[in-house]
């Protein structure tokens, strides 16, 4: 059985950024997506547009922000060949729009001017969603086309389908959670589509107002993206998680009419940006973003939730323990929850449980899954 120091499941931004700062501590690191490349689910369905987030000062607002300006300096530093720095104009979409974005001006963290029927930022930036996983994870072994069907732990290591074991695992698998059990861990898949049309209509830089256009490439933009989520069982469609290299395969009648509904939304709420002329639609690509209940991330060890109500049963009628007190799962750790930013999160986030893992670095109390265990045993009273 082959063993490695780190295996991340999930090839997508999220285990990407995890790979790179692992490869810089060890060679002994593997990448394992059920797909055939890297960026093959969500990640590669995304625009990867970078913008600030808009508002007054919040927490959630505050690791945005701190976020963009940790990956674009990465972006630009390591990868400058994948960005387009070419400044973003965040268009109201309607005068009480308008008014809220005036209240917001006193907290603004990134500079930016009246452009047009909007306000530009030149921080906004796009990426190459591909393109970017790919470097982020050159180096390091891959194992593709390979679903992972069990994971358990024996002692310390955990063993991926009696073959592979790893001193530690991360779970970086989005929307499909179904290799953790813990009742707490949730997440709502939301799907989005993104489509990249030709036009002769020349876009200088990117918009968002409703979805978002991007600088135009050789007379093709990209515009996304939309926000399904379904409530009734679609697994009888391409809105299935458990498919794979879903962007490849042949859709039925029933996916393909969401899509074609879903491209005609996106044109419209595009051409209110700008008019887009003699329009060629090139490419359609489907994906689910993976979003907690509070739309902060999931990153760090995962409680364990049934030995700490052996442990401490008064959880249960709201007594509160230190999250250090609490039982974890060993060697388990997740990076998910990223929802629509994840090529702006995923970054700072996968730096920053490197540093908490290999030195000690504190995370924000606010990413960790102790929020989610803390205010989801507080609900199950004895």
């Amino acid at each position: 059985m082959k063993k490695y120091d780190y295996i991340i499941i999930g090839a997508g931004i999220a285990g990407c950024s995890l790979s790179y700062f692992l490869k810089k501590e060890s060679k002994s690191v593997l990448l394992i997506d059920k797909n055939k490349d890297v960026a093959f689910g969500a990640s590669g369905a995304a625009g990867a547009f970078l913008s600030p987030l808009l508002g007054k000062s919040n927490n959630f607002k505050t690791l945005v922000t701190e976020a963009l300006k940790f990956s674009i300096d990465i972006y630009k530093k390591e990868f400058n060949q994948f960005l387009d720095n070419c400044g973003t104009c965040r268009i109201p979409k309607n005068r009480d729009e308008d008014n809220k974005f005036q209240s917001y001006i006193p907290f603004m963290d990134f500079e930016f001017e009246k452009f047009e029927d909007g306000y530009f930022f030149k921080v906004g930036s796009t990426i190459k969603p591909y393109e970017i996983c790919k470097a982020l994870s050159s180096d390091v072994e891959k194992l593709f086309d390979y679903e992972v069907l069990k994971i358990e732990q024996e002692d310390d290591f955990w063993i991926i389908n009696n073959e592979i074991k790893a001193n530690k695992l991360f779970l970086a698998t989005g929307a499909d959670i179904s290799l953790i059990s813990e009742p707490y861990f949730d997440i709502r898949a939301v799907w989005g589509q993104k489509i990249d049309v030709k036009t002769s209509t020349k876009v200088d830089i990117n918009y968002h107002k409703e979805c978002s256009l991007s600088k135009s490439h050789n007379g093709i933009v990209s515009i996304g993206a939309t926000h399904n989520r379904f409530s009734e069982d679609m697994s009888d469609s391409s809105y299935n998680l458990k498919l794979k290299n879903i962007n490849l395969i042949d859709h039925n009648e029933k996916t393909l009419q969401i899509m074609k509904n879903d491209t005609k939304e996106l044109l419209e709420k595009a051409n209110s940006i700008k008019k887009l002329e003699d329009i060629e639609l090139l490419d359609v690509k489907i994906g689910a973003r993976a979003s907690s209940v509070d739309y902060f991330a999931m990153v760090g060890l995962l409680v364990d939730s049934k030995k700490s109500f052996e442990k401490y049963p008064h959880i249960k009628n709201g007594t509160h323990i230190k999250n250090e007190n609490l039982e974890v799962i060993k060697n388990l750790y997740t990076l998910n929850g990223v929802g629509g930013r994840g090529f702006v999160l995923s970054l700072y986030l996968a730096h920053n449980l490197v540093e908490n893992i290999l030195r000690d670095k504190k995370l924000d109390e606010n990413i960790t899954n102790y929020r989610l265990f803390s205010r989801w045993a507080k609900r199950q009273k004895a």
